[in-house]
């Protein structure tokens, strides 16, 4: 028995089960006969013949043949559900994360809004770093030219990068 490789990149292959029909086709083919059977049994003059139920048997199985026709490697069906998607998407795309709909209302005290504002204030008075001097610079240069030095660069889960320096030998310069 020859076995192949199937793709990753081949999962949309369709089988075929009888002749060159699928089984969504197959589905579509059959799903009349048994429409038909329900609305010969539930519409009423009940379980007897009438031209409105033969006009609905025959409108049904002429649409779904037309839906199990096959185009460029897809049934009709497939096409108008592609375009009807296409279709009922919004037009326009607006988003606005500054909007307060679907946000809950705090009410807040000015006490709460005056810490809050001291203490981003604060936070942003820590992220000043102290500029060095030129010695200082020359210094910490050299450090991470050095091969001995093991300069590592690690990030975090969430997104942060801490620097590592591992055996640096002092040196007088």
């Amino acid at each position: 028995m020859k076995i192949t490789v199937v793709p990753a990149q081949v999962t949309t292959v369709e089988d075929r089960i009888m002749g060159s029909l699928g089984f969504s086709q197959m589905l579509l083919l059959v799903c009349p006969v048994f429409i038909s059977a329900l609305l010969f049994a539930g519409l009423p003059p009940f379980m007897e013949g009438a031209w409105y139920k033969y006009v609905l048997i025959g409108v049904l199985t002429v649409l779904c043949c037309i839906l199990a026709i096959r185009i460029k490697g897809k049934i009709v069906a497939l096409w108008l559900v592609t375009i009807l998607r296409y279709n009922l998407r919004p037009k326009y795309y607006l988003f606005n994360k500054n909007t307060v709909s679907y946000r809950e209302m705090y009410a807040q005290s000015s006490e709460a809004d005056d810490r809050a504002s001291n203490e981003k204030s604060d936070a942003r008075e820590h992220h000043h770093l102290p500029k060095l001097a030129l010695p200082d610079k020359a210094r910490v240069l050299a450090a991470i030219e050095n091969p001995a030095s093991k300069l590592r660069f690690e990030t975090t889960k969430k997104g942060g990068i801490h620097v590592r320096l591992t055996e640096i030998e002092e040196q007088n310069i």
